[in-house]
């Protein structure tokens, strides 16, 4: 008989470096296409970036050092795993600096080739191809939401590629850094946080269409399944794995009562995180402000995100060699 392995797409063990303005993050994963991308292995650092920048927008040189630990730690990740090929990508939050360009030039020096910088627009648009891919083409028209530690984006389309893909500084670290500086608020300090999250937010909200059409909205991002976890309700669904929605009636409830508690006593709660106790605050009232402006009650929670779409987006290109079978 014919061997059947010739059918075997090829795979190709894939190292993919997020360098974000809150965690650097490694997800290696082998992937092939038309499979589905199996994680290996992940590991994750904790950066939080915007407590390096000066006045002036630069990120401080002790920022750098942190920086290149937490990429030594995950390239020695993915040389145990052999890796065949290195995805590295930096979002906004480093490009965004005076000192930026030469800060990516170093980087890029010590892990010996070019990073990729993704505009707030690319993450919204490879987080999106990410969401659709999950919930496939039966969730129509898809509404994206991804809050990450520098800014927050938003993609709507019912195609792989959104006809909309926004993004806005509204990230959860860089509001709690600049609106939450010791992690709390009491009613009259959240009413202004919920205000300076609007102002952000503005100009995204104007581009959006007004439309009757019902949009499946979804969230994907740690800072959205940490306040899912506290404030969500998990549903079984019929054939599919578990999913978790996040009402926006529940988040406001919890959200003034989050803010009321000291960071340090919040992990004691389901779903939050040492690293994310801090910031939660601001990722709830901002996920809170954008479904608000966007009419949205609930999101579900996407369990795939930026690197999965890096990776999908990956395998598009490179993936195939010829259309022969």
């Amino acid at each position: 008989g014919q061997n059947m392995t010739t059918l075997r797409p090829t795979t190709t063990r894939l190292g993919v470096l997020d360098i974000g303005s809150n965690t650097i993050h490694m997800l290696i994963v082998d992937a092939a296409h038309g499979a589905r991308p199996i994680p290996e292995a992940s590991c994750k650092s904790t950066i939080r970036l915007m407590q390096y920048i000066k006045e002036d927008g630069s990120i401080k040189k002790s920022a750098v050092e942190i920086i290149l630990k937490a990429i030594d730690k995950a390239m020695e990740m993915a040389r145990e795993h052999d890796i065949t090929q290195l995805l590295p990508m930096a979002t906004s939050a480093i490009r965004e600096a005076p000192n930026g360009a030469k800060i990516l030039h170093k980087l890029e020096h010590h892990i010996g080739q070019p990073i990729t910088v993704l505009s707030g627009a690319d993450e919204a648009r490879l987080t999106f191809l990410a969401a659709r891919r999950w919930y496939g083409w039966d969730a129509g028209h898809l509404l994206m939401i991804d809050i990450g530690g520098g800014s927050l984006e938003v993609a709507l389309g019912r195609d792989e590629e959104p006809s909309l893909a926004l993004s806005v500084p509204a990230g959860a670290g860089r509001v709690t850094h600049e609106f939450l500086p010791d992690g709390m608020a009491d009613e009259r300090q959240l009413e202004d946080v919920h205000e300076q999250v609007r102002e952000i937010i503005k100009p995204m909200v104007e581009s959006f269409p007004i439309t009757k059409e019902p949009n499946h909205a979804v969230g994907t991002s740690k800072t959205l399944r940490s306040l899912a976890r506290l404030v969500g309700t998990v549903r079984k669904e019929h054939g599919r794995e578990n999913s978790m929605v996040m009402t926006r009636e529940e988040l406001e409830d919890w959200i003034p009562r989050l803010a009321a508690i000291s960071p340090d006593q919040r992990v004691a709660l389901p779903g939050i995180t040492k690293e994310r106790t801090f910031q939660i605050i601001g990722g709830g009232v901002v996920a809170d402000e954008i479904m608000k402006a966007l009419n949205v009650d609930e999101v579900e929670i996407c369990p795939w995100a930026l690197r999965e779409g890096a990776i999908l987006r990956w395998l598009d290109q490179f993936g195939r060699t010829t259309l022969g079978f």
